[in-house]
């Protein structure tokens, strides 16, 4: 009976070759997009589960209330991971975790970057990476201890066996015993580092990380077997209070404590009021029902196309009726039917998948593999054709086998207004989809333009920054006073952070009529001389830093922001206390974007500080003269700086990096978008060429009566052009939600207005009308005579 069946639906896809072409692209092209995103989104969600104690790692994180306001953020004091493994019974491991660095490491007269951190003697407990030479317990144990990869291994040494016991110098400042060798990091892995040093390394070149005043290292603990999650978090929400002396009736800074499974923190990494809430978890979700949209577009064709075409199988159905088929024997031949084209179509998707997924992977920066190899993924293949080919075939097959085989062999069988409607309704759905992608994709659109073209307050362009290591950090002065003398550069200066991502915040800022009931907290930072003038920063009173006031020293400069909370009327000159120290006012800047766009611009005061031996030197080229500039630099540096290799980032290139994951969406959408509308006017396509083909002798007939070429394609497309209206009249509401709630993401975003639902709208119907315009028009152009005389 399957073989029947088989040979049947074989048949009608090779007599009806356009609609089964339709039907198959259609199919292919929404199958290919399913599973790209199917692929992305596993390896989305796998990111971080696969270590061997998964289920009992957790992250610590903070809500710190201050100011009227709750942030959190997963920044500790350096010191909570040693002293929770000592009071906390729960605690089976715990480690603090350094920040990442690009750092310089030598062996003979191999020099190379590397990227790395530092961590606590814990975590190869903790963390099951692979270890190829070396054991957990001691990988990290003394002040000179060093895991490295297995990359860095070969690099340095030819192989890890070769590494292990071998002495290698860091910075050129102090010298690491290789003490472990891992295997390189897995690809679906959030960690990203080539080295491990040494937790008591990282405490000796950051001595306020011992201080339980300061956050910056994350906290990780591994609770032991049986420990109830939620009754250690009860335990730990004021642990901090013992150590900071807090006193939660007066106290204007009030941290508590919580944790999250570590599994869960790259998908879950953002914060709303102090509470977990959203992160990259959002485009997963958004991108999924995505996926469903896509779908759903091609399996409506498939329903529309069939169900548009079933008065030519009419009278086959009434044959079998008439000959003792039973209803459920022609549902069974309309869904074998169904699951052919879904079978063929998914073969085709899989072939597009193999050459769309090296630029999927380059768009979205992942190194996704095909799982060809894996059953599981054979499994999920099968499912969707089997869902697939029921959702699209389950309708047309209910509908044809209900055909009353009396009315089909008079040929008086009319197709109700129920069935007519609920094909247009399938229409309509079609690009209801549509046109909530194309609005999302110009609003997503419209805000990057609007991130690139704004005023951050500073010129990005030209603006290079160089690390401040090794003697560059002690010779500043001379790189600097010989720099301004080398071709193409402008201006120097030197910054603790990079301008586009300052983070550092403290409350200990005090002044005359201070609200001592309100902690507020200010972003810091440290910069050299010519720190405006480099920047190009406005400055609204007073002055930069100088060499001519040596009491600048004791000299800030705050913006607009803090300005505002302090509430001087005339700042200049005026007293400040910071960190315990007097100083005082010497400018006042204007605002500027010192942090992403998804935040507010904050009360931000900078330092002057000639003796900080770590962060960026700032070099502004001029304009036009980028390449004899980088030349410059690098002499000069190779000159001040031999042991260290010459590296550079440009502060638009670090800038751009910021709106990562909105750049990736951007460049999906706009993919996806197209698919869908290509599908949906495939199926546009279809249903014209049918309508035209229904109703020749009527189009004949017109045109005896004098019917125009004009009016006969008005009259062809416009039943098509009132749906697309109706889709967009329907999608415009919805959308509006839609991009509304994704752009609350942003401080500062362009606004939705009425045009853009507008362009969606024209551009859906201009694409619509190029659809049937051909068929109509070929309609139209048919001599009568030869309509009249067709059967």
């Amino acid at each position: 009976m399957l073989k029947n069946y088989l040979k049947i639906a074989w048949r009608n896809l090779v007599r009806n070759r356009v609609q089964t072409f339709i039907n198959i692209a259609g199919l292919s092209v929404g199958l290919a997009c399913s599973l790209l995103i199917l692929l992305w989104v596993q390896n989305e969600l796998s990111v971080d589960s696969f270590f061997k104690n998964s289920d009992r790692l957790y992250s610590i994180y903070e809500r710190q209330q201050f100011d009227h306001k709750i942030n959190g953020t997963y920044n500790t004091p350096g010191p909570t991971a040693n002293e929770m493994k000592k009071v906390m019974p729960e605690v089976e491991h715990a480690v603090s975790l350094g920040f990442g660095q690009n750092n310089t490491f030598q062996v003979g007269d191999k020099i190379l970057k590397q990227n790395g951190s530092s961590a606590s003697d814990e975590y190869f407990s903790i963390f099951s990476f692979k270890l190829l030479q070396g054991n957990a317990q001691t990988a990290l144990n003394s002040p000179v201890s060093l895991a490295i990869s297995r990359k860095m291994a070969e690099d340095f040494f030819g192989s890890p066996q070769a590494a292990i016991g071998k002495t290698i110098r860091y910075e050129n400042s102090k010298n690491f015993k290789v003490t472990a060798v891992f295997e390189n990091l897995p690809k679906n892995s959030s960690q990203k580092f080539d080295y491990l040093v040494n937790w008591y390394s990282f405490l000796q070149d950051n001595s306020w990380a011992r201080d339980w005043g300061n956050q910056g290292p994350p906290t990780i603990v591994m609770l032991k077997q049986g420990a109830n999650p939620a009754q250690f978090e009860q335990k730990i929400t004021r642990f901090l209070d013992t150590y900071n002396s807090t006193d939660r009736k007066t106290s204007t800074f009030i941290i508590d404590l919580g944790i999250q499974p570590f599994s869960e923190q790259y998908l879950h990494g953002s914060f709303d009021n102090g509470k977990i809430s959203g992160g990259r978890i959002e485009y997963v979700r958004i991108f999924s029902v995505v996926a469903i949209f896509i779908l759903l577009i091609a399996c409506i064709n498939f329903m529309n196309l069939t169900t548009a075409r079933s008065v030519k199988r009419a009278k086959e159905i009434g044959v079998r009726k008439v000959v003792g088929a039973m209803r459920s024997a022609l549902i069974k031949q309309f869904i074998s039917e169904s699951l052919l084209i879904t079978s063929l179509s998914v073969i085709f998707a899989l072939l597009l998948l193999v050459v769309l997924l090296p630029v999927f992977n380059q768009v979205t920066q992942k190194q996704i593999e095909l799982p060809f190899n894996q059953t599981g993924f054979w499994t999920k293949v099968v499912c969707i054709t089997l869902v697939t080919g029921l959702i699209s075939g389950s309708y047309p097959a209910l509908f044809l086998s209900s055909f009353n085989p009396v009315k089909v062999l008079k040929g008086t069988l009319k197709l109700d207004s129920g069935a007519t409607l609920f094909r247009k309704g399938l229409v309509v759905f079609q690009f209801v989809l549509s046109v909530i992608l194309i609005t999302g994709t110009i609003v997503i659109s419209r805000q990057m333009n609007y991130i690139q073209s704004k005023n951050l307050g500073f010129d990005r362009e030209n603006l290079i920054y160089i690390p401040l290591e090794g003697e560059l950090a002690h010779k500043y002065d001379l790189f600097k006073e010989q720099a301004l003398t080398m071709p193409g550069i402008q201006s120097v200066t030197r910054m603790t952070n990079a301008p586009t991502n300052i983070q550092n915040s403290t409350g200990g800022v005090g002044w005359i009529g201070k609200d001592t009931t309100v902690n507020i907290q200010f972003t810091q930072t440290s910069v050299g001389y010519d720190f405006v003038k480099t920047m190009k920063l406005r400055m609204l009173e007073g002055r930069d830093f100088s060499k001519d006031y040596p009491t600048d020293s004791v000299g800030l400069i705050l913006n607009e922001a803090a300005l505002k909370r302090i509430g001087y009327k005339n700042p200049i000159g005026q007293p400040l206390t910071f960190w315990g120290r007097k100083s005082k006012i010497i400018g006042v800047i204007k605002d500027f974007h010192y942090s992403s766009m998804h935040e507010e611009i904050r009360p931000l005061i900078i330092r002057s500080r000639a003796d900080e031996i770590y962060g960026n030197i700032l070099i502004r080229t001029q304009p036009g003269k980028t390449r004899a500039a980088l030349a410059s630099m690098e002499s000069l540096c190779k000159q001040i700086n031999p042991a260290y290799p010459f590296t550079y980032t440009f502060s638009d290139e670090e800038y751009q990096k910021l709106y990562q994951n909105e750049q990736i969406v951007g460049k999906l959408s706009n993919g996806f978008s197209f698919l869908a509308i290509f599908i949906s006017c495939l199926g546009l396509l279809g249903l014209a060429m049918f309508t035209a083909e229904q109703r020749v002798k009527e189009i004949g007939i017109r045109k005896v009566l004098g019917a125009s070429v004009s009016s006969l394609f008005t009259l062809l497309s416009s039943e098509f052009i009132v749906l697309v209206v109706i889709a967009l009249l329907i999608a415009s509401p919805i959308a509006w939600y839609a991009t509304g709630k994704w752009l609350q993401g942003f401080a500062y975003r362009t606004p939705v207005q009425w045009w853009v639902f507008a362009l969606s709208g024209a551009i859906i119907i201009l694409i619509a009308l190029a659809t049937v315009s051909f068929q109509a028009v070929k309609a139209a152009l048919i001599n009568p005579v030869k309509s009249l005389r067709s059967e």
